[in-house]
């Protein structure tokens, strides 16, 4: 299995968030690597599971592709929550939020949508046979996200 390295954090969540992807939230905390490194969410105007899967996707595209040189980089990244529970600790609330994160090699799968465009509507395109190798060539990872929700639930 293929390790990614953890983002590091310096209470500038907010401010990567920006800078990459053009957001203001309202966010602090960590990347929410473990209940002690959560994401605190503060306040949301959308739902709560929403924000919190907008939130895991950012953190997995910046690990796998954005901070990655150019041929090990990641492409077609897709989120998909398999498990929740929450956990109240004192007066904060936290909801461990488990996906399932598939993703392919960002040039394998450049090179599956050109074979694709290519080979659709033609005979001796086996479009099962392509399938089943990007099926094969797709990295599937199980990851928790912790995020501190107390404010967002007041709020």
């Amino acid at each position: 299995m293929i390790e990614f390295e953890p983002l590091k954090s310096d209470n500038d969540l907010k401010d990567v968030i920006k800078s990459a992807f053009d957001a203001d939230l309202s966010l602090s905390g960590a990347w929410g690597y473990s209940q002690e490194l959560a994401t605190i969410i503060e306040s949301t105007e959308v739902s709560l599971k929403q924000l919190e899967h907008m939130i895991a996707s950012m953190r997995t595209y910046i690990e796998m592709n954005m901070t990655l040189p150019e041929e090990a980089r990641f492409g077609s990244i897709n989120l998909n929550e398999i498990h929740r529970e929450q956990e109240n600790v004192g007066n904060l609330v936290y909801d461990k939020v488990t996906y399932e994160i598939t993703a392919m090699k960002e040039q394998t799968y450049n090179a599956f949508i050109a074979a694709y465009k290519e080979g659709l509507g033609k005979e001796d395109f086996d479009i099962t046979e392509h399938f089943d190798q990007r099926k094969k060539a797709t990295l599937t990872r199980s990851v928790v996200y912790w995020f501190e929700i107390h404010q967002a639930l007041e709020s």
